[in-house]
C-alpha cells in the first residue's frame, strides 16, 4: 500500500519539462495576439474620419476684397501663390560670365542688361568675315569692270609681236627652201627654219585668242560664281554680328529677378547640363504684378465652381490682408491618383505683400446672395461660434481636411467672438474640436 501511494506522490524536485514550454508558447502566443490587435486599432484610428459639427464664421459686412466681392461662401480651399509666367532666361551662346548686374530681389525693366559675356572670339570671327566679304566685292567690281585699256593695249602689242616675229620666220623659211633647192645648204636647216615657223604661228593664234578675251572681258558665269559667294560671305557677317550680340542677354519681360545663379567668371552653355558645370541658364524671374493661386480641388468639389468664378485670397503670413481674385484657368484633365482638379485663380491686384510659394486660401464666392442661407458675406467684422475657438486657433474644414488656423479674438457678443485676425468669413469652422484633432487629420462632416 505505501509502494502505490508513493507511485501517486508529485516529484515536486523535477525541473523543465514538456509543460513548461507548452506554457511559454501559449502566453507568447497571448501577447502576440494582443499587440496585433493594438496595431490594428491603432491604424484604423489614424485612418479613419473623425466625425465633426461645423458651422460657419460670419461677417456684418464687405470689406478688404471690396463690395464688389459681396456673396456667399460656396467654398474653401488652400493652395499655393505662382507667378503666371516664370522665365528661366537662357544664353544662346557658349561663353563665360564677365559681368553680372542683378541680385535676386531685382526690378528689371525690358531690355535691361543683365549679363555679359566674354566676346573676344567671337569679334575676331566677325572681323573675319568683314574681310571676306571686302576681298570678294573687290572681285565683283573687277569683274563688273572688264578689261582695263592698258591691258588692252598690252594684250595688242603682245599680238603684233608675235605676228612680226612670225612674218620673219616666213621669209626666213622661203629663203631656206631655196638654197636647199640649189644644194647651197644642207636640209636640216631647211627643218629648223620650219620648226621656227610653226612655232611663231602657233604664238599668234594662242595670243590672238588671249586679246580677244581681254577685250570681251570676263564671263557671265565667274560673274554669278561671285555673286553667290558674296551673298555666302554676308549671310555669315550676319550670323557673327548676331552672335556677338547674343554675348549680351537682356531681360525680355519686365519683371523681378526670383533667382541668380552664376557668378563672374563661371560658363555658360546653351542647354541643360546638371548642377555642376555650366549652367543652362543665367536668371530665373517673373512679372510679380501677374500672380495666382494654384490650388487642387476634390472633384466632388469642383461641381461648384464655374469660369471666371469669383473668390478672396488670403495667406497665411498676413492674414489680415484681402485680395479680389477669379478663377483664370481650369486643368482641362483630373487628377486620377490625388482625385483632383487643378484651378488657378488670378489676384487681381497683388501688391508688395505677396510672394509665389506663399500658402494661400481661397474663398469662392457665390455670384448672387441667395436667400435664406446661413452663410455669410465675406470681408468686415468677422465672428465665429465660441465652440469653434480653442487655444488661439480655429478648425477649418477644407477639402475632407481640418486645417488649424491660428486667429486673434477680440470681444465676444450675441453673434459669438470676434476675430480681429485668421479669418475672412465663410469657413467652415469645427465645432469643439477635441484635444486629440491634428492639423490636415481627415474628417467628415455630419448634420
Amino acid at each position: 500500500m505505501a509502494s502505490d501511494l508513493d507511485g501517486l506522490r508529485i516529484d515536486r524536485t523535477m525541473k523543465g519539462g514538456s509543460s513548461s514550454w507548452a506554457s511559454r508558447w501559449i502566453i507568447g502566443g497571448i501577447l502576440l495576439f494582443l499587440l496585433f490587435g493594438i496595431g490594428a486599432y491603432v491604424a484604423t484610428r489614424m485612418n479613419a474620419a473623425v466625425e465633426v459639427r461645423t458651422a460657419r464664421a460670419t461677417a456684418n459686412e464687405v470689406s478688404g476684397a471690396g463690395s464688389a466681392n459681396a456673396g456667399e461662401v460656396i467654398l474653401n480651399a488652400t493652395g499655393y501663390i505662382v507667378a503666371h509666367h516664370k522665365i528661366q532666361l537662357a544664353s544662346k551662346v557658349v561663353g563665360k560670365v564677365a559681368w553680372i548686374g542683378v541680385e535676386k530681389g531685382d526690378r528689371v525693366q525690358q531690355g535691361q542688361i543683365i549679363v555679359r559675356l566674354e566676346d573676344d572670339e567671337y569679334r575676331a570671327q566677325l572681323d573675319q568675315a568683314k574681310g571676306q566679304l571686302a576681298a570678294l566685292e573687290a572681285r565683283r567690281l573687277e569683274l563688273a569692270n572688264g578689261s582695263r585699256p592698258e591691258e588692252i593695249a598690252l594684250a595688242q602689242a603682245n599680238l603684233d609681236q608675235a605676228k612680226a616675229d612670225l612674218n620673219n620666220a616666213r621669209v626666213t623659211l622661203d629663203r631656206t627652201r631655196k638654197l636647199v633647192s640649189e644644194g647651197v645648204v644642207a636640209k636640216q636647216q631647211l627643218d629648223d627654219a620650219q620648226a621656227r615657223f610653226d612655232g611663231f604661228a602657233a604664238r599668234v593664234a594662242s595670243l590672238d585668242r588671249a586679246f580677244e578675251l581681254v577685250r570681251l572681258g570676263p564671263r557671265q558665269e565667274i560673274a554669278q560664281q561671285v555673286a553667290g559667294q558674296i551673298a555666302e560671305a554676308r549671310g555669315r557677317l550676319a550670323f557673327y554680328e548676331t552672335q556677338l550680340n547674343n554675348t549680351v542677354i537682356r531681360a525680355p519681360i519686365r519683371g523681378t529677378i526670383l533667382e541668380r545663379v552664376v557668378e563672374r567668371g563661371e560658363f555658360v552653355t546653351t542647354g541643360f547640363v546638371g548642377d555642376r558645370g555650366a549652367k543652362g541658364y543665367v536668371v530665373s524671374m517673373a512679372d510679380l504684378d501677374d500672380l495666382q493661386v494654384e490650388l487642387d480641388i476634390n472633384q466632388n468639389d469642383f461641381a461648384r465652381l464655374s469660369a471666371k468664378q469669383r473668390a478672396v485670397i488670403t495667406t497665411d503670413a498676413y492674414p489680415d490682408r484681402k485680395y479680389a481674385g477669379a478663377i483664370e484657368e481650369i486643368s482641362p484633365e483630373a487628377n486620377r491618383q490625388k482625385a483632383t482638379v487643378q484651378v488657378k485663380v488670378k489676384v487681381q491686384d497683388p501688391d508688395e505683400y505677396l510672394r509665389p510659394e506663399m500658402n494661400a486660401s481661397v474663398a469662392f464666392l457665390s455670384d448672387e446672395k441667395k436667400a435664406g442661407t446661413s452663410a455669410a458675406p465675406v470681408g468686415g467684422t468677422v465672428y465665429a461660434p465660441q465652440a469653434a475657438v480653442r487655444d488661439g486657433a480655429v478648425f477649418v474644414a477644407v477639402n475632407g481636411k481640418a486645417v488649424r488656423r491660428a486667429v486673434k479674438t477680440g470681444s465676444t457678443n450675441a453673434q459669438g467672438i470676434r476675430i480681429e485676425e485668421g479669418l475672412i468669413g465663410g469657413e467652415e469652422l469645427i465645432l469643439n474640436p477635441s484635444a486629440d484633432l491634428q492639423d490636415g487629420a481627415k474628417i467628415v462632416v455630419v448634420k
